[in-house]
């Protein structure tokens, strides 16, 4: 089987590329909801078809992903992707082999695993190379089909975490040549410090410009870590601090830029009379603003219990220049230094975190600084060429 000329070409000079040689590429989006890896998956479309390249994007329809995919002008083809029975697969086998027959793609990314046998089945009859993007916090299972599938038929794995990126080497015995970190990137044109914006926000929400504001951004789901964030910071303004002498101690305020999901509003501010924060919490709610509410905080914090395998949140607020704070979970450690991290399910280290961000100014400087220096290599621009570079090792490995 031979590869047609132009994925031949990139196979054998990838490193001349983008400029030379466009490519066609099939973005498989089966993800229901609009979470990090809908976002991801659709990002990146997006960032390929501004640098060039034929992007068809592949969906459920209905769903709130596909709907994005519109909004966005993807384009995407409706299809019950993720079909079960012995009818809906053949019928789907079917039309992804006509859709592969008439777009020629010369890569396909899959970013979700259901029904991905039927793209190694196609890939033994068509001359497409096949990534699998893995962005799940679930561990991949390691039994025979499974190591079939992703070591023999699989041309290139992205992990979007260190972690991920282990879990395949070691469960799947994938190797490491044939696996490519690719974090992601921030969309800096909509996330970028908003000084107008932060001036209102603050001032629609009744901060003054001397009170500390932390910022959690993100839905009100218990993997998200909204309670821990709200006991912590009681618990650090109970402690009253490290502070010298006569200084004075810190008026702290919380801007939850969040919503209800699996935890009520209520609950939300029963916790904070709990946390003896009473007064001190705001919820802002879904606004169309976002970059606005991230920067009126001076310390983000994702205090997040598990997930967090993309982090699209931790993104956006590195990305306006806002200092972060985390637990260690997920992707984080691969954003944010050793110092800046809280082991999840931690009470005591995330309070001492805190409690060190809102008294230490020097602390919070080179905290700022390690942020933009990291999202720095973060671009749109980093997001694609690492991708590219990820589908070029795909198309040399099914070449060879």
């Amino acid at each position: 089987m031979s590869f047609s000329p132009g994925v031949a070409f990139l196979a054998d000079k990838w490193h001349e590329w983008p400029m030379n040689a466009p490519l066609r590429i099939i973005q498989v989006v089966n993800v229901r909801w609009f979470n990090a890896t809908a976002w991801y998956a659709l990002f990146l479309s997006r960032l390929m078809k501004e640098a060039g390249h034929e992007v068809l994007v592949l969906g459920l329809p209905g769903t709130a992903s596909f709907a994005k995919a519109q909004e966005w002008g993807l384009c995407p083809v409706p299809l019950d992707l993720n079909a079960k029975t012995p009818v809906g697969l053949a019928r789907l086998h079917e039309a992804l082999a006509g859709i592969v027959r008439n777009f020629a793609p010369h890569v396909v990314n899959c970013h979700r695993g259901e029904n991905f046998f039927l793209w190694c089945l196609l890939r033994r009859s068509f001359p497409f190379a096949l990534v699998r993007t893995r962005g799940d916090q679930r561990p991949p299972k390691g039994g025979v089909v499974n190591r079939l599938l992703y070591t023999r038929w699989c041309d290139r794995h992205i992990a979007t975490n260190s972690a991920t990126a282990f879990d395949l080497t070691h469960a799947l015995h994938c190797e490491n040549t044939m696996v490519d970190l690719v974090l992601g990137g921030g969309d800096t044109n909509v996330f970028r410090f908003d000084a107008e914006g932060r001036e209102r926000v603050r001032s629609e929400f009744g901060f003054t410009p001397q009170q500390c504001v932390l910022g959690f951004l993100g839905r009100f789901d218990p993997v998200k870590g909204v309670r821990e964030l709200l006991f912590a910071t009681g618990a650090a303004l109970a402690r009253r601090f490290s502070l010298p002498q006569g200084a004075p101690v810190p008026d702290v305020r919380v801007l939850l830029a969040g919503f209800p999901s699996l935890i009520s509003e209520a609950k939300v501010l029963e916790w904070s009379r709990e946390a003896g924060l009473e007064g001190r919490v705001v919820i802002t709610g879904k606004r169309p603003d976002v970059a606005a509410c991230i920067s009126a905080m001076d310390i983000g914090v994702a205090p997040s219990q598990g997930s967090e395998t993309i982090a699209r949140a931790a993104f956006e607020i590195m990305s306006c220049g806002v200092p972060l704070l985390a637990c260690r979970v997920g992707v984080m450690p691969d954003l944010l230094p050793p110092w800046a991290l809280s082991p999840p399910a931690d009470h005591v280290g995330l309070t001492h975190l805190l409690e060190q961000a809102i008294a230490d100014s020097a602390f919070v400087a080179r905290l700022r600084e390690e942020g933009l220096k990291r999202v720095a290599t973060l671009s749109e621009s980093d997001f694609v060429r690492q991708t590219l570079e990820a589908y070029a090792g795909a198309m040399q490995h099914r070449k060879v």
